[in-house]
This record gives C-alpha cells, structure tokens and sequence, in this order.
C-alpha cells in the first residue's frame, strides 16, 4: 500500500509530464436542484476534504459567507460555494473542501464530491473567450477530445475570493512598490496566467515600476509568443535578451502549465538563459521544491506587489 509520502511524490511527479489530478464535485442545480453540473479544482490545493462540520455565524458577515469553523485550533472561514456561482443544492451542503490559496485557508461548501481524475493539462481549455466565462477559467474535457466527453469546470478561485473577502487596501501602492525598472529598451517581460483577476493585478504591478509586458493567457500561448519574439530578434540580427528580459508566469493553466513551459524554456539553448519566475498561488513545500527542479530563477505567492516587484529586480540584476 502506497505510503502519504509516495502519494504526494506521484502527484508531484505528474507536474512534470504536464498532467496533474482534478478532484470533481457538485454544487447543485438550478432553482428547481436539476442539471447539477460538475465543477473541478487541483488537488494541490485541497488540504482535506471533511463531512460538513457545525458552522458559527459571525455577525455582519459578507454575502455568501457561511461563517467559521474551528479544525483542528485553526480557525477557518466557511464560502457557500453553490450560492456563488448561483448553484441550488438539492441535498444540502454536505461536504467541506479545506483549500490553501495564496497564502489563505478557507473552506468552500460543496454539495457532493464525485471522484479524482488525473488528465493532461492538454484536456483543459480556456473558457474565457467563451459564454461561460466571468467565475471559470476553463473547461476540463473529462474524456478526452471525444464528442461525448464528460466536461468540468474549474472555477477562478482567485476571482472568487476577491469578489467574497474584498481588501480596504490598495493592489498596487506607487508609493511603497519601489523604483521603476530600468530595462533594455524593445524589450519586455513575457507574462502568463489564466485568472483574469490575476492578470489584472500583474499588470498593475508591472506598470507601476514602468516594466513594458507582453500578457498571455496560458503557458502555451507564452510558449509561442517566445518563439515569435525569438524569430524577430534573429531576423533583426539581435539576441533574445533584447525582445524578452524574463518570463513571469502562473502554474495551473490550460493547455501547458507553469511547470512545463518553464522546464521547456531552460531545457532550450536557445532560451535556457531566459529567466523565469513562477508567481503562482499554488504554495507549499512540495510545490515550491519542484519549482526548483524545473529550473525556475525565483518563486513569489500571489500576490503581493512589493514581493513580485522586488522579485522581478532581483532576478533581473544577477542577470
């Protein structure tokens, strides 16, 4: 019988083939409970799955907060999962997901989980040019491309959060983010993340140190803009450096994740010398020691602007 350890090394190891396990759960319907749809989120963020514990409200609490709950001397808020997205449960809320991200525990209640599903992230589409959009980033194809294939979605918990637990303070403060960068002129920094709301942010950190960016939405539409940059700059008889100055880029993305277009890029001659940073909400040992492996220059945790800032001028300088 497999051992924790073994388990987590496994899960770990699927990082590096582009693959990675989605745990699948329902919300519930519409008003009247019928089509519960399956939802998805990435195993590495789920750090236990519980039946419902008893929940204590808390005065003037925000909309779809359920209240707190105390697991194990931790005290943890509870999100009602299914009224945010507009979801009606037809058993109730069952089950609590206890997740970790960007730096935050919070539990999500869920009607029911179904099942693990390991897929490639190739099975993953982006959703936000489609009419599902707004609190989903993409569309897991269950089955593979097949026309009758199981379809998830996994929800933007970046954007959730935001929208749930909104911050008095400001993303980007001019004032505290420190100097503007000096960077090569006709160059950029090459950006990747499927979140809109993280995309967002990024850009705002980026033009408050005056760093020019090229913004992508996953790893393989950065992965081919490199590769046009990288013609341009040959046939313009001029180095990589002077078109990219680094790449910034998400772990969980459609098509190819974080992992891979950065093992990609420092396995490449033609752009091992390409510094990376992972900025991602995905944290933990296990993940930031992996991002190690694949050759990463420096990992940050979403998201704070002065951290990313001074991330961005480190790697940079010793460049």
């Amino acid at each position: 019988m497999s051992t924790v350890q073994q388990e987590v090394d496994e899960r770990t190891n699927l990082t590096g083939s582009n693959k990675f396990e989605l745990l699948l759960f329902r919300l519930g319907g519409d008003g009247g409970g019928d089509r519960s749809e399956l939802f998805g989120i990435n195993v590495f963020k789920v750090r236990e799955i519980v039946a419902m514990p008893a929940i204590t409200a808390v005065a003037g609490s925000l909309p779809h907060m359920l209240g707190v709950v105390n697991l194990r001397g931790q005290i943890i808020p509870v999100i009602d999962l299914p009224s945010v997205v507009g979801c009606v449960p037809k058993t109730g809320l069952n089950i609590m997901l206890v997740t970790e991200y960007a730096r935050t525990t919070q539990g999500f209640a869920v009607e029911s989980v179904e099942e693990i599903v390991r897929l490639d992230w190739s099975q993953v589409l982006s959703a936000e040019n489609s009419a599902v959009g707004g609190m989903v980033t993409s569309i897991a194809r269950l089955d593979g491309d097949t026309e009758n294939t199981r379809l998830a979605q996994v929800l933007d918990v970046e954007q959730i959060l935001r929208q749930i637990t909104p911050s008095d303070a400001k993303d980007v403060d001019p004032e505290t983010i420190g100097d503007r960068l000096q960077m090569k002129e006709g160059s950029v920094i090459l950006a990747a993340d499927d979140s809109g709301v993280a995309r967002s942010l990024i850009e705002k950190a980026l033009g408050a140190i005056g760093a020019p960016f090229i913004m992508t939405k996953t790893g393989k539409e950065a992965w081919d803009k490199l590769q046009v940059l990288a013609a341009a700059a040959q046939s313009e008889g001029k180095g990589l450096r002077d078109k990219v100055a680094m790449v910034l880029t998400d772990l969980e993305m459609p098509e190819m994740d974080g992992f891979t277009l950065t093992r990609k890029i420092k396995q490449d001659d033609r752009y091992k010398s390409l510094p990376v940073i992972i900025h991602s909400s995905l944290s933990g040992q296990t993940n930031e020691e992996h991002i190690k492996t694949v050759g990463a220059d420096a990992y940050v945790a979403k998201f704070v602007a002065e951290e990313l800032a001074a991330a961005i001028r480190k790697v940079l300088a010793a460049k």
